[in-house]
């Protein structure tokens, strides 16, 4: 065997696979995949794919870490479940995209300044402090999260449906100064950080 193809063994023969197969959401199953591309065929989103999610797979399977996880394709997946449905071996491609989405910003490696990723920590924010969302402060934090300004050009923009979310009873300016949570914030704020703690040990992560 020449140099050059034990080189590409080597890099074939990585450790990346194991990597996700241990500490990727059902990450076991990316080996699986027969890069038949009924998943992208059935993505609503699938001529916008940075990536594929069957290409994806094949990545993980040769090993490009850095591409895959700094990749902006995990981010892309909406959950509608197509892919789940239509793929023949009834892989959980919707659960391996958000596993895969999940560690690389766990890695703190995942693409700065990802519009879902954005929206996705803001949402995750919000919910964990008192165990419910709070709409009003959610959509404050979205108009804002690019500054002061485009905040409220954002919020000028959108106006007249939060005056009438607000007609309609479904957005009560009160929440800005509390708002409803869930009976004891204190046991829930215990079982998210008990839920992190056997996560970080499960995936390796150290504090």
């Amino acid at each position: 065997m020449t140099v050059q193809n034990q080189q590409a063994v080597a890099r074939y023969r990585n450790d990346f696979l194991r990597e996700v197969e241990e500490r990727v959401e059902d990450g076991e199953w990316v080996k699986m995949c027969m890069q038949c591309g009924v998943c992208a065929g059935s993505c609503p989103l699938g001529n916008a794919w940075q990536h594929t999610p069957q290409k994806l797979f094949m990545m993980i399977r040769a090993g490009k870490r850095e591409e895959v996880l700094t990749s902006d394709a995990m981010w892309m997946c909406t959950s509608c479940y197509n892919c789940i449905v239509r793929c023949p071996r009834k892989l959980p491609i919707t659960h391996i995209m958000h596993g895969l989405a999940n560690y690389a910003h766990r890695l703190n490696i995942a693409p700065k300044g990802q519009p879902t990723r954005e929206v996705a920590k803001l949402f995750w924010n919000n919910l964990a402090k008192t165990g419910r969302v709070n709409e009003l402060k959610f959509s404050l934090a979205m108009y804002f999260k690019d500054g002061f300004v485009q905040g409220i050009k954002n919020a000028m923009a959108m106006q007249s449906v939060g005056l009438g979310l607000v007609k309609a009873k479904r957005l009560n300016p009160m929440e800005l100064f509390g708002g409803h949570k869930c009976k004891d914030t204190g046991s829930f704020n215990k079982m998210i950080a008990k839920a992190r703690e056997i996560e970080d040990r499960k995936k390796g992560f150290t504090s």
